[in-house]
C-alpha cells in the first residue's frame, strides 16, 4: 500500500487532537466476542486483509502550521493478546505510530481506535470486516458470498461529510448551564474504571413500552435518577444533563468511514420529586425535539462555520489547540454523562451464527456509557474517571427493582 495521499482532519477530529490526555486518551473500543477461541496468526492475517478493504485507517496524524492532517502510512498492524488498559493511548505528537490497535482475549476480538480517525459507526464496520476476514480463514468456503462493506468508493469513504452537508454562516453559543457531576475524588490522572452491564433486551423494552418511550429514553432517564440519588441538597438546582451522540448518516446520504456525528443534550433539574415514568416521558419528548432535522442542521452549521472565519484560519496551531482545549473543558462541565447508543448490531446471518456478543467503551473525563444490543442482549460499556462507584450501584439497583436481571463486570484499578 503506497498511495501517498494526505487529508485534512475534520472539525471533530481537531477537538480530539487538542484534548487527548493520559486518562482521556480519546480512544474508543469496539469488541466482538465469538463462540470459539481466537487463533492469533489467523487474526493477524485477517487484519492485514481488512486494511486492504479499509485503507482509510492506515494513516498517521501529522502537525501542520495551522491544522493537523493525515497521511497514508505503510506501518504494519501487529495483533497481540490483550494486556494493559482498555482504550490505550493511540496518538502521541511526533510519534510514528498507527492510530488503531487490534487485540484478542480468549474468544474476544478488540479494536481500539483513536477517535480522530473515525466514530463508532466507522469503527464497528471496520471491526466487522476484520471478523469476517477472520471467519473466512477459520472456516474456508463458508463465507465466500458474505459481504460487510457497502460498496462505497474510496472518495466516499474518505469524505469529510461535515463540509459536504454543513457550513452556512451564523454562530451562536451554547445555552447549557454547568451540570451536576458525581462527588468524590477522581482516579489517578492516567486511570479510568470500566464496567460492562448486560441485560435482556426484551425486559428493558417491555419496561420502556409500559411507560411509552424509546429504549434510549428509558436508559437515559434511569441514568438521570441514578445521578440525582448521589446529589447533595446544596446542588439540587444544578441540571443533570445527558449528552447523546447522533449518527448523522441517519439524516444525510453519507457513507464516510470518518467521523460524522453530533451531540444533542437532554437536561432536568431535580428541585421537585418526579417519578421515573414522568421523567422518561419528559426525556423522550425533549430528545425527539432535539433530533429534528432542522435542529440538527442549525447546530452543525454553527459548529462547522468556525473553520471558515478568516481570523481563526490564520492563527497558528498551538494557539488554536489551546482555544479548542479550553472550549472543550467548558463544554464538559455542562454534561453529567454521555450516552452513546450504537444500536442493534446486525451482521450477516452467516456471521451472526458465530458471534456471541458485541460491546463498546469510550475513554472520557466524564462518565460515558456506550450501548449496543445483539441477539437479545443489551450491553452497556461504562467508563468512569471517579473512584466513587455510587452512580453505577444506583443504576444497577434501580434496574433490578424494575424487574430487569442485570449482570455486571468491572475492571480493577490501582489506587
Amino acid at each position: 500500500m503506497s498511495r501517498e495521499n494526505w487529508y485534512k482532519v475534520d472539525n471533530v477530529a481537531k477537538v480530539f487532537l487538542a484534548t487527548a490526555t493520559k486518562r482521556d486518551t480519546r480512544t474508543l473500543r469496539v469488541s466482538c466476542t465469538l463462540k470459539e477461541e481466537i487463533d492469533p496468526s489467523m487474526l493477524q492475517e485477517a487484519v492485514e486483509n481488512a486494511i486492504q478493504v479499509r485503507p482509510q485507517f492506515q494513516v498517521r496524524i501529522r502537525r501542520g502550521l495551522f491544522w493537523h492532517y493525515m497521511e497514508d502510512t505503510d506501518l504494519k498492524p501487529v495483533v497481540s493478546e490483550e494486556s494493559g488498559r482498555v482504550c490505550p493511548i493511540l496518538y502521541m505528537p511526533g510519534r510514528n505510530m498507527l492510530h488503531y490497535k487490534v487485540t484478542y482475549f480468549h474468544n474476544r476480538i478488540n479494536l481500539d481506535l483513536f477517535h480522530a480517525i473515525s466514530d463508532g459507526t466507522g469503527a464497528l464496520e471496520f471491526l466487522n470486516i476484520i471478523v469476517l476476514e477472520y471467519l473466512h480463514l477459520r472456516h474456508p468456503n463458508q463465507f465466500d458470498n458474505t459481504m460487510i462493506h457497502s460498496g462505497a468508493s474510496e472518495d466516499e469513504l474518505n469524505q469529510d461529510s461535515y463540509k459536504q452537508f454543513f457550513g452556512s454562516m451564523g454562530l451562536s453559543g451554547s445555552s447549557l448551564k454547568k451540570a451536576y457531576h458525581p462527588g468524590g475524588l477522581k482516579l489517578p490522572y492516567d486511570q479510568l474504571q470500566f464496567f460492562e452491564i448486560q441485560m435482556d433486551t426484551a425486559e428493558v423494552l417491555a419496561e420502556a413500552k409500559r411507560i411509552g418511550v424509546s429504549l434510549t429514553s428509558y436508559i437515559g432517564a434511569r441514568y438521570m435518577i441514578s445521578l440525582s440519588e448521589d446529589m447533595p441538597p446544596r446542588k439540587r438546582k444544578m441540571p443533570v444533563t445527558i449528552s447523546l451522540p447522533v449518527n448523522l448518516r441517519n439524516y444525510y446520504p453519507s457513507q464516510t468511514s470518518r467521523n460524522f456525528f453530533n451531540n444533542v443534550n437532554v437536561s432536568h433539574i431535580f428541585t421537585e420529586e418526579i417519578s421515573l415514568d414522568d421523567l422518561a416521558r419528559e426525556f423522550d419528548e425533549k430528545l425527539k425535539t432535539n433530533l429534528s432535522e432542522d435542529n440538527i442542521k442549525k447546530q452543525m452549521d454553527n459548529f462547522e462555520t468556525m473553520e471558515y472565519v478568516a481570523p481563526v484560519r490564520a492563527v497558528p496551531l498551538f494557539i488554536k489547540q489551546w482555544v479548542v482545549k479550553y472550549g472543550s473543558k467548558m463544554n464538559d462541565k455542562k454534561v453529567s454523562l454521555v450516552l452513546s447508543n450504537l444500536g442493534v448490531q446486525k451482521p450477516p446471518v452467516e456471521m451472526a451464527r458465530e458471534i456471541e456478543n458485541y460491546s463498546a467503551f469510550c475513554s472520557s473525563d466524564n462518565m460515558f456509557s456506550s450501548m449496543s444490543s445483539f441477539d437479545g442482549k443489551l450491553t452497556l460499556g461504562v467508563s468512569s474517571p471517579y473512584s466513587n462507584t455510587t452512580v453505577i450501584k444506583n443504576f444497577v439497583r434501580d434496574l433490578t427493582e424494575d424487574g430487569i436481571k442485570v449482570k455486571v463486570n468491572a475492571t480493577e484499578v490501582i489506587r
